[in-house]
């Protein structure tokens, strides 16, 4: 991990920026490459699913710094400066859900700008897609994560028209979606 100090105020977490291609082109806090109207960093989104194929939500934690409390897909995050995105997000996994999945596979990239009305923030991102599948329970970070949901895609459909989702979620189910539908048998496209 690649942290700098800043003296009083302690470390701050460096991102990779990147170009429209993925390609490095250098660093930025964290905080910095979220600030409007955003800088094009690296990040990756997970979708997980049980043995019945039900899609694991999260609601994220109330004190997140982004997006606090809405719904969004099972994991995502921000790789280490260096930090091969498949590994980043095995690690976020443990961290949040504190469980390991039992598969894990690359679903593709995703280019995105989305601001967030409430934050004033930027999601800016050329986001790693992966999908996985989970064997055993799921024992949620209260630092990152409020409360868990496993859903069918009715239930997700249903929970999209009347409960908040972040940003970025219609956007990465969109572009996993074919690895989504071969993985669960099941199409998960918005009714």
């Amino acid at each position: 991990m690649h942290v700098k100090r800043t003296g009083s105020s302690g470390p701050r977490l460096e991102l990779e920026l990147v170009d429209e291609n993925g390609i490095t082109v250098g660093t930025a806090e964290k905080m910095q490459a979220h600030q409007a109207p955003g800088h094009l960093h690296r990040a990756f989104s997970v979708f997980l699913f049980n043995a019945e194929n039900k899609m694991l939500l999260q609601r994220r934690a109330l004190s997140k710094y982004h997006s606090p409390g809405v719904w969004s897909n099972s994991c995502c995050g921000h790789p280490h400066v260096g930090e091969p995105p498949p590994a980043a997000a095995a690690r976020r996994i443990t961290e949040e859900l504190g469980t390991s999945p039992s598969t894990l596979e690359a679903a593709g990239t995703v280019r995105y700008r989305h601001p967030d009305e409430t934050t004033g923030l930027v999601e800016h991102e050329f986001n790693h897609l992966f999908v996985g599948t989970l064997s055993g329970a799921v024992h949620p970070h209260p630092d990152e994560i409020a409360e868990v949901s496993f859903v069918d895609p009715f239930e997700l459909t249903r929970r999209l028209t009347k409960e908040p989702f972040s940003v970025w979620f219609r956007t990465v189910l969109q572009a996993a979606h074919p690895y989504i539908e071969n993985l669960t048998g099941t199409s998960w496209t918005e009714a």
